[in-house]
């Protein structure tokens, strides 16, 4: 079998190197690519190496059984797909190759010339380096070939690390950069386009961190323990740096790294005498047992803590400088990649003038270590950096809007609403665009819903009243854009990613999901605050919907098209269906009826249904919304939905819910009081 996505047609792949993240990169590619039964091959010179792999994969497959990730049947056909040989003829007119051989530029050429002798122009090549740029790596290739080889880097453990940057070269196909992202997001991977300047975007502050660790020891700020802990601390992160370099066995590649990176970023950049000792001697660093528990004193802390968010800060704003990623995509691969506290958000909260203070105040004592010029303007602003949730993409006279939170499942905030609004407003001026598709990030979900947390600061029904309606803003909008809006949904929308859907003239889902659309504001004991209590009923007749607002219980994606909620399950490239439907919605050539803004004729009742554990007190107001709402034109039911929402943060099962929620997770059944 093959995969086919786009311009791009996948029957085999290989994976050149067995060392510490080949075996992980072909573990992810043959979980993704199992139901299309596409072959992975490892190949390795090396018996040790190989033998190494097998046994990563084997371990890795057995947790993942035991964790409940994959069933073992689903085990055995991903790790069937697997294949482990040191005879690179096994990759002959393979697809797409990867290379994950050691960081030597001499290496990896003489892998891709004898690459380039097995497979023929179609073959995509990729190499996974983490600092030399694909012009270097692929400057002995014939130009056909140039045109389909760029750097792939990925991050440690490649099977659940999302973040992979592409690099493309001088001579990189741009279609083909475009297919990659699109396949690359399509198997659940980040893929961010990054210039090819050594080290990328996101390995410089990654090991610019490390450096300002050891220097922070080394300057008597405190030992590698205590380094370790404070920085995992003050900056939000998943492990210590120093934590981080024991687990990927970095300490070789960073030292080299970091030598380069002194000719070729900056002075500040170099290999700090502690590192070479431990490549020298080949000891891990001394870092914090699990949960033990590292007791700093408070100023000490505050030092560490400063000097490292200064040079984070710092690190961070140099990337941005050079413009070789946009910030959106730094903020979010940092974030992912390197499991660390995005950093353009941190100085958001933090505040852009102190973030600055921080980074002069390292740079003071750290020479050439330079103050970023974008920081420098941004305080000077004074506003905070604008971070795009929301990304535009025109195909043609279509424009695609992409909400992306990957790490919240594309939650929606504050932020995510005002810029739907401002896209929206600038779409329906825009003369060159004739329609919009609206979708989410990923495949996990289109959007997982509005953030909770601002629930719990709503202290009164005059707040929730306004909270609702300026939640409703960015829909409204887009409903009546006078342009046709079809809703992409690669993924489950749940609650405000729902009534953000019924926004839109149509809706498209990806075939088979098992949960596509669900309101399950119940169970967090309030009411839907965006539209859902009056679009669904319009869309899907009063009965269902009642039924879905009333007890939270999702559709899967054929149950949404069968009550007419969707127009129909797509399989392949969901967004070239989305684009081709609503560019013949504008030329006239398929019609998309809008929503009927009349008033509906509801019973005096809705017909029973199974309350569970869900509160009756949000019940009642639910069935308000429905019953005594839908009487009134769209307008005016969603402005006593928003009315109704306001009575409902006066509830105790409104506090009852979203604190259980907070505190528990959505899982956890609340115990309501029904007042």
């Amino acid at each position: 079998m093959s995969y086919r996505f786009k311009d791009l047609t996948i029957d085999r792949i290989g994976v050149v190197g067995s060392g510490q993240i080949g075996p992980d990169i072909a573990l992810h590619f043959a979980q993704a690519l199992q139901p299309f039964q596409v072959p992975v091959t490892v190949v390795d010179i090396a018996a040790p190496a190989l033998e190494r792999g097998r046994t990563r994969i084997s371990e890795k497959l057995a947790k993942g059984k035991e964790r409940g990730d994959w069933s073992g049947e689903m085990a055995e056909a991903i790790d069937g797909l697997l294949h482990f040989t040191d005879d690179y003829e096994e990759l002959r007119g393979a697809s797409l190759i990867i290379e994950a051989a050691t960081e030597n530029l001499a290496i990896k050429r003489a892998i891709f010339t004898k690459l380039a002798a097995l497979c023929g122009p179609q073959s995509v090549f990729a190499s996974n380096s983490s600092h030399i740029a694909p012009d270097d790596i692929f400057a002995e290739l014939a130009p056909p070939m140039r045109a389909r080889a760029l750097v792939a880097h990925y991050f440690f453990p490649a099977d659940r690390n999302p973040v992979v940057e592409l690099v493309s070269g001088r001579d990189t196909s741009p279609g083909l950069i475009d297919a990659l992202v699109a396949f690359y997001e399509a198997i659940g991977k980040l893929p961010v386009r990054v210039g090819g300047r050594y080290g990328f975007a996101v390995n410089p502050i990654f090991e610019g961190l490390v450096l300002a660790a050891i220097l922070a020891v080394e300057e008597g700020l405190g030992s590698t323990k205590e380094v370790d802990a404070v920085t995992r601390k003050s900056l939000n992160m998943g492990v210590g740096p120093f934590t981080a370099m024991n687990l990927t066995g970095g300490n070789p590649i960073t030292h080299h790294a970091l030598d380069e990176m002194t000719t070729k970023l900056g002075p500040w950049f170099r290999t700090p005498q502690l590192l070479k000792d431990a490549v020298t001697h080949g000891t891990p660093w001394e870092v914090p047992k699990r949960d033990e528990r590292i007791e700093v004193p408070a100023e000490r802390e505050r030092a560490i803590s400063d000097a490292m968010r200064g040079a984070y800060f710092g690190l961070a704003g140099q990337i941005l400088d050079i413009r070789i990623i946009t910030l959106a995509d730094l903020e979010v691969s940092v974030e992912a990649g390197l499991a660390v506290r995005a950093p353009f958000q941190f100085m958001n909260d933090i505040g852009v003038p102190a973030a600055q203070a921080l980074i002069e105040r390292y740079a003071a004592t750290h020479p050439g270590f330079g103050v970023p010029a974008c920081v420098k303007a941004q305080a000077s602003s004074s506003l905070p950096f604008r971070i795009d949730h929301v990304l535009r993409h025109d195909h043609g006279d279509i424009a695609v809007l992409t909400i992306r939170r990957p790490r919240v499942l594309n939650a929606l905030n504050e932020a995510v609403y005002q810029q739907l609004h401002e896209h929206a407003l600038a779409l329906q001026a825009d003369p060159k665009i004739a329609g919009v598709v609206l979708t989410g990030f990923g495949t996990r979900s289109f959007v997982s819903g509005a953030d909770v947390n601002f629930l719990a600061k709503i202290t009164t029904p005059a707040q929730g009243t306004a909270t609702s309606e300026r939640s409703k803003r960015a829909g409204n909008l887009i409903e009546q854009l006078g342009k046709p809006v079809v809703c992409a949904l690669n993924g489950p929308a749940l609650g405000g990613g729902s009534e953000l859907a019924m926004c839109c003239t149509a809706r498209l889902v990806r075939r088979g999901l098992a949960l596509a659309i669900s309101q399950p504001e119940v169970d967090l004991g309030i009411i839907p605050g965006a539209g859902a209590t009056q679009r669904l009923p319009r869309l899907v007749g009063v009965a269902k919907a009642a039924e879905m607002l009333r007890t939270g219980r999702g559709i899967s994606g054929r149950e949404a098209v069968e009550c007419g909620l969707v127009r129909e399950e797509v399989e392949g490239d969901l967004i070239d269906a989305a684009v081709t439907l609503v560019r013949a919605a504008a030329r006239g050539e398929t019609r998309l009826p809008a929503i009927d803004r009349r008033p509906l004729d509801t019973a005096a009742e809705l017909p029973a249904v199974d309350l569970g554990h869900h509160s009756r007190a949000v019940d009642r107001l639910i069935c308000r919304a429905i019953i005594e709402g839908c009487r009134r034109p769209l307008d005016d039911g969603l402005h006593f939905e928003s009315e109704l929402f306001g009575e409902c943060c006066a509830t105790e099962d409104m506090r009852i819910g979203v604190q259980n929620f907070l505190k528990n997770g959505p899982r956890s059944k609340a115990e309501f009081v029904h007042r």
